[in-house]
């Protein structure tokens, strides 16, 4: 209902980085919230003045109010979680037509009913990969303490292979992009020349003024000592209305009154302009001041004007702002970060594409996307409110900038963007907090509200894009080693369990006893528990990386017909060539099926030559000490009861002949068949 010089701080809700001046005046009602100067608002906080207004809305009727509902929706599932459920059904399938093909042939052989069944279900046991819920713990937890050694601190495990899927990051202008605090860019005379006098006389009335501590006259200032307060000798102080700050000193033994303010204002104030050839009219001057305000304006500078006056006596009031001088212009910037382009760099070169979401006005948002190399269309949040949800999908996707947002509409571009992409969301405000909850991946900053930090998965230590960029290196790195599990493991298990079904239509007893394969299985999965800290080539983390149930299958039908077709030919060796009996057969095949795993693991963990990637020295280790073992329990006391008899030198020298001619099949197929598409796909 009115207002006496009232700013309110509203930042919050809009992400505008300055308080905001309220006044008793009407908005259209479709009007975005920086435009709705008569509205008082839930969650903003009044900086400076008074005012009176009518309550109007309460509880959950406000905007805030609208803001928090959505933090209650249930969240979608991460897309590694998808992702992991995708894999489990496939297994499931193959599971359920193996399985139920081996136990009727082996009835109908007429094999025993218990023996059967026994031997089915330990297939598929082997089939199914145990340690699948503990190595992606394992790495998780890693990728975890490696994270927080970089200041990113993870909160939901999952979202580590989520963030290295992340194809798009949304981030807000404030704070991230640039440092959060108001910089004075730079002081010009009327022609846009740089000019100490202006900022001379600007330092003068920022500093010797005792009104609002506000955040220009800091910027202004710059962290330097104030002027020696003897110099002020009166002050006419801000108000809404004249929209200017005026301040009477000493300078230089001459008494002149400093004025600054919003550039209208001052120019009205004015009757001469200071000019490098001295004063002249201010009409003179005018289109040429007008020109340099509509640049610097344009480039997204919030700009102040400041004028002189010569004003002998002791007092100043607001009839002496008349007759002035306009010296020059003071434009204002939230300056950019040092890094801020080139972390954008980074993640582009990381596919993954940086865009800025932002309440804040379209001159400025513009102005910092053009420093950070974020140039390309705009959208701005009254355009998104005439788009449906299909039409705001298809505009969305190559838009750089959305301007002017307010917090839902946040939510909306994350839900449009979704639609085939892995979306990363980086805000710290009450505004940004529908879209943390609605994001593959919420990042937030430890000085966020505490409502951003509880609705992200993700908190940083530093606010700086070059984290965020660290940390999807490491979470692809994780997400790396996850697969070279899946995919071999998998692999392996089916070319396996095939092989041993077709071995028991073919030999007079079971290929394997149902404990001989359940301690194959274990035994084999040893190594994968330290894959999680295995080294990761370079082309595996420079795109972002996803769950394709797809590419798995064709992984396990190419290198698991492989797998089959070298234990059918271990088979073949053993059963008909050194015609060994039951017990000496299955250790055969224990060792081959073991060994020839280990072996095609250090083959599949690269898409190059397997010598000409390192592996890491712990995997490596475990690898060799479970090679050693796998060889020497035959010949132990364990190889009675497991039923494992004791091969021969020439039965185990085949055996190391059949894994070196495996190891040179599988790194010929790889080169037709890379292991890792995505990569080789570069």
């Amino acid at each position: 209902m009115e207002a006496h010089q009232l700013q309110v701080d509203q930042s919050a809700l809009t992400g505008e980085p300055f308080p905001v001046e309220k006044r008793p005046e009407r908005s259209p009602a479709d009007a975005p919230l920086p435009d709705r100067v008569g509205a008082l608002f839930t969650g903003s906080h009044v900086v400076s003045g008074r005012g009176c207004a009518v309550v109007a809305l309460t509880g959950h009727q406000t905007t805030f109010a609208a803001v928090s509902a959505h933090l209650t929706q249930t969240r979608a599932g991460s897309a590694f979680k998808r992702g992991l459920t995708r894999y489990g059904l496939l297994l499931v399938r193959v599971m359920s037509v193996l399985l139920t093909g081996i136990f009727a042939a082996n009835l109908l052989l007429g094999r025993p009913i218990v023996d059967s069944l026994l031997f089915s279900l330990a297939l598929a046991v082997g089939l199914t990969p145990q340690l699948l819920p503990a190595i992606v713990s394992i790495s998780l937890s890693l990728g975890a303490r490696r994270m927080a050694r970089q200041r990113v601190i993870v909160k939901k495990l999952d979202v580590i292979e989520d963030l290295g899927a992340m194809t798009v990051l949304l981030t807000d202008k404030t704070g991230t992009l640039t440092t959060g605090a108001v910089e004075l860019h730079t002081a010009v005379d009327h022609a846009g020349r740089p000019d100490e006098e202006v900022r001379r006389l600007a330092r003068l009335n920022a500093g010797l003024q005792r009104g609002f501590e506000n955040p220009l006259d800091a910027a202004i200032l710059g962290g330097e000592p104030r002027p020696d307060e003897r110099l002020r000798i009166a002050e006419v102080p801000y108000d809404f209305v004249r929209k200017r700050l005026s301040v009477l000193v000493d300078d230089g033994g001459t008494r002149t009154l400093v004025t600054k303010g919003a550039v209208s204002s001052v120019l009205a104030a004015c009757t001469t302009a200071s000019t490098d050839r001295g004063e002249c009219a201010l009409d003179e001057a005018r289109d040429r001041v007008q020109r340099t305000f509509g640049d610097l304006s344009a480039a997204g500078y919030r700009v102040l004007a400041v004028a002189r006056k010569p004003l002998p006596g002791a007092t100043a009031g607001t009839e002496d702002e008349a007759g002035m001088t306009f010296v020059g212009l003071l434009a204002f910037r939230d300056p950019v970060k040092p890094d801020a382009r080139q972390a954008t760099q980074t993640l582009a070169r990381y596919g993954v594409s940086v865009r800025m979401i932002t309440g804040d006005n379209r001159l400025a948002a513009g102005r910092v996307a053009d420093e950070v190399g974020l140039g390309g269309p705009m959208l701005l949040g009254s355009e998104i409110d005439k788009l449906g949800d299909d039409e705001l999908a298809a505009r969305a996707a190559d838009i750089a900038v959305f301007a002017e947002v307010e917090p839902l509409h946040k939510e909306r571009v994350i839900k449009a963007l979704r639609r085939g992409a892995a979306i990363g969301f980086l805000g710290d405000g009450i505004n940004d907090s529908p879209a943390l909850h609605a994001a593959d991946v919420g990042m937030s900053v430890d000085t966020a509200v505490d409502v951003a930090r509880q609705s992200a998965a993700i908190v940083l230590l530093d606010k700086s894009l070059a984290v965020v960029a660290e940390g999807v290196r490491l979470g692809r790195q994780t997400f790396a080693n996850t697969l070279k599990y899946v995919r071999v493991n998998t692999s392996a298990a089916f070319g396996s369990v095939v092989s041993m079904s077709v071995a028991s239509l073919l030999l007079p007893f079971l290929p394997l006893l149902p404990r001989q394969i359940l301690l194959l299985n274990f035994l084999s999965d040893i190594p994968y528990t330290t894959i999680s800290r295995d080294n990761v080539d370079s082309e595996q983390i420079d795109r972002p990386r996803r769950w394709s149930v797809r590419g798995i299958r064709d992984f396990m039908l190419v290198y698991g017909t492989l797998t089959l077709a070298f234990d059918l030919l271990t088979l073949a060796v053993l059963r008909f060539v050194f015609r060994a009996d039951a017990a000496v057969f299955r250790a055969g095949w224990f060792i081959e099926f073991t060994v020839t795993e280990i072996a095609v693991l250090f083959v599949l963990r690269t898409n190059r030559p397997f010598y000409r990637s390192r592996p890491a020295k712990v995997l490596l280790a475990t690898s060799t000490c479970l090679a050693v073992v796998t060889i020497a329990v035959p010949y132990t006391p364990l190889g009675r009861p497991l039923g494992l008899g004791a091969p021969s030198v020439p039965i185990l020298a085949s055996l190391v002949v059949l894994t070196g001619l495996y190891v040179v099949a599988t790194e010929l197929v790889k080169r037709r068949y890379p292991p890792d598409r995505d990569a080789a796909d570069r």
